[in-house]
């Protein structure tokens, strides 16, 4: 094999290789023998159908599976000789020898390299761990909330409009240019007057109405609303109010409790602490993540491959655009011009390459790998956020190993950040919940 650099900027290199045709002919003779040892042809015993009767009908395709071999070899062995380790696919053109005429293979390969990544010493790494008590106050506000989730309706006997605070059961049908649409009609529905989850608009147009009136009253539906033919779109819904109710919330007490299935009030409350003490110790762990790799960030000081800062740059660039169409973006985002925005973003992708190098490299150096089974945990975990879906997701992964295979980057990215939080010289401090949810934006 012959090999010729054609190509030396920065991390782009280039080369023109050339494999000799001897060389392919005997992986094609060696690869027909193969496939005619296999064949079972009428009028042959298994294993002796002649080598030319292989060729003539598979000799087409057999030779486009070396020619494909050949460069996938060639390819590798020159990266690996030179100490080169590809950044992406890289870019073949084929220049001659493609054809099975007896001509040496010529192809030219272009690629960006992954930079020299020197490990920074880390022999100081220091960091502090937020730490934020559970108070009596969080746990008792989640039992009112579960006591609320429970509770129950009484009926309001007199006849008066409907004031905050109060429930009214009524029956609507939604619709558009005056013609119903489907899944907005129903009846005996609750609504709270100046409570949540219906469409914003809704329920104060209901307020002041009183049992057996009956309302037209019109709503815009949210940009962001599940059903897209109604999302962004007016709507009318005639309601007629049918009762006033008052909520009844349920005592947090043992009856509450043991109705959850719990022996004891207590019970609950543990239970209750220990599922806010994960939620604390979860942002506790983005607050130090976010700080080592603001660290690593400014010991990151080679190069990143532009390839891949303009592919994390694409990805992060569509869920902006997004964003921005749905009136969404962030209010540090919203009066800057595409430009500005363009820039500051591709900023964060090129940060985002470099901390993914190194902490690659990190891993690398030393040992740190995704094992077969940490990696079946995390389809299985993918596969519960779909209840009710669980078995064709896990179809869907183990039809696609690729799909399987985005997970792993993520779990590994967590392995080398709990190693080096372990290598630190951690320091505890209590603070509010408030400075423990308070994350700053990434250093760039």
């Amino acid at each position: 094999m012959q090999v010729t650099e054609t190509l030396s900027e920065g991390l782009k290199r280039g080369f023109t290789v050339t494999v000799p045709a001897a060389e392919l002919e005997a992986k094609r003779d060696a690869r027909l023998k193969e496939v005619a040892g296999n064949l079972n042809l009428p009028g042959f015993r298994p294993g002796k159908v002649p080598v030319s009767l292989a060729r003539q009908r598979y000799g087409d395709a057999i030779w486009g599976e070396v020619i494909e071999q050949a460069v996938t070899d060639a390819i590798r062995t020159v990266f690996e000789e030179r100490g080169l380790r590809p950044a992406g696919q890289p870019k073949v053109d084929l220049v001659s020898g493609q054809e099975d005429k007896g001509a040496d293979l010529e192809f030219k390969v272009e690629s960006e390299i992954l930079p020299e990544i020197t490990v920074p010493d880390l022999s100081d790494l220091a960091l502090t761990r937020l730490k934020t008590p559970v108070a009596d106050e969080a746990i008792n506000k989640v039992l009112e909330d579960i006591a609320k989730r429970g509770r129950t309706f009484e009926v309001i006997e007199e006849v008066r409009p409907a004031a905050k605070g109060d429930v009214v059961a009524i029956d609507f049908v939604g619709k558009q240019d005056g013609v119903a649409f489907d899944g907005g009609t129903a009846e005996d529905v609750n609504v709270e007057i100046g409570g949540e989850g219906f469409i914003p608009g809704f329920a104060e147009q209901i307020e002041g109405m009183k049992p057996g009136e009956e309302k037209v009253i019109t709503v815009t539906f949210p940009e962001d609303y599940g059903a897209e033919e109604l999302a962004g779109k007016e709507a009318t819904f005639d309601i007629k109010v049918k009762q006033l109710k008052k909520a009844v919330d349920a005592p947090v007490d043992e009856d509450l409790a043991k109705n959850m299935g719990f022996e004891s009030l207590e019970q609950l409350k543990d239970l209750v602490r220990k599922q806010i003490e994960g939620e604390y110790d979860q942002m506790s762990r983005l607050r130090i993540k976010r700080d080592l790799l603001d660290i690593l960030s400014n010991k990151a000081d080679f190069p990143a491959p532009e390839g891949m800062v303009e592919a994390e740059f694409q990805q992060i660039w569509n869920r902006v655009e997004a964003d921005r169409k749905a009136g969404q973006l962030d209010d540090e985002d919203k009066d800057k011009d595409e430009d500005t925005l363009r820039a500051d973003y591709r900023k964060i992708a090129e940060r985002r390459v470099r901390l993914g190098l190194l902490l690659a490299e990190i891993g690398r150096k030393n040992g740190i790998s995704v094992s077969p089974e940490e990696l079946g945990r995390a389809v299985r975990a993918e596969a519960m956020r779909y209840s009710g879906q669980e078995k064709e997701v896990f179809e869907f992964f183990q039809k696609n190993p690729q799909a399987a295979e985005s997970l792993r980057g993520p779990i590994f990215e967590n392995k080398v950040v709990d190693y080096l939080i372990e290598l630190a010289k951690v320091t505890d401090k209590d603070v509010t919940l408030e400075e423990l949810s308070d994350i700053p934006p990434a250093n760039i």
